[in-house]
């Protein structure tokens, strides 16, 4: 299989190039680029590198870091089965392509809730009692990449995150940053890419 594997960031592009760099007989052929922070970055991004690409991909994978629900801890890898844009309040109806989730090959029964913003403590509470669920992951990008895995033929997006902080425990961006710099081999998370 053919994998594209999309990094928001340039620390998380870091550590899947070392990941993929020492890794030997992998089943699956990958490339890597860094796509952009945020849904309009990552989409125009994802957009860009499906439109050079020589030949079509089979899969797009999204790593990285990731914010959870209360449930989860620092350190867990999760692979979220769906993504819905956390920050589109339009009314039920109105606009599906924004507001209807996308499912996703995770094995994962949870949702990534996406959003231009990091969230806090108040803003995963305000999320999980809008969408009626206990758990979840939230991030900047998933959501709008698999839009556009969408109108590139519908190619399947799976998600392999780290849980870097989970604000309801009392973490912040501070926390997110010191888990990100101590956690530079992203080969767990090429581990989970190599069992789909």
């Amino acid at each position: 299989m053919r994998v594209l594997i999309c990094a928001p960031t340039s620390r998380e592009y870091r550590a899947m190039r070392y990941a993929l760099d020492k890794a030997a007989n992998l089943k699956h052929t990958y490339d890597l680029v860094e796509v952009g922070i945020g849904k309009a970055l990552s989409s125009a991004g994802v957009s860009r590198a499906l439109t050079l690409a020589t030949e079509k991909y089979d899969m797009l994978a999204v790593i990285g870091f990731a914010a959870a629900a209360l449930g989860r801890k620092q350190g867990d890898i999760v692979m979220p089965s769906r993504a819905i844009h956390h920050d589109a309040i339009i009314p039920e109806g109105f606009c599906p392509e924004i507001t209807d989730p996308r499912p996703m090959r995770g094995t994962d029964a949870e949702t990534v809730f996406t959003g231009d913003s990091f969230v806090n403590a108040d803003i995963v509470r305000e999320i999980k009692a809008r969408f009626g669920v206990e758990c979840g992951l939230f991030d900047m990008e998933i959501a709008a990449i698999c839009q556009v895995a969408e109108l590139y033929d519908n190619i399947p997006v799976v998600a392999v995150k780290y849980v870097s902080d989970v604000p309801e425990a009392g973490h912040s961006e501070h926390s997110y940053d010191e888990f990100a710099d101590a956690h530079s081999d992203f080969t767990p998370l090429l581990e989970k890419l190599e069992t789909l």
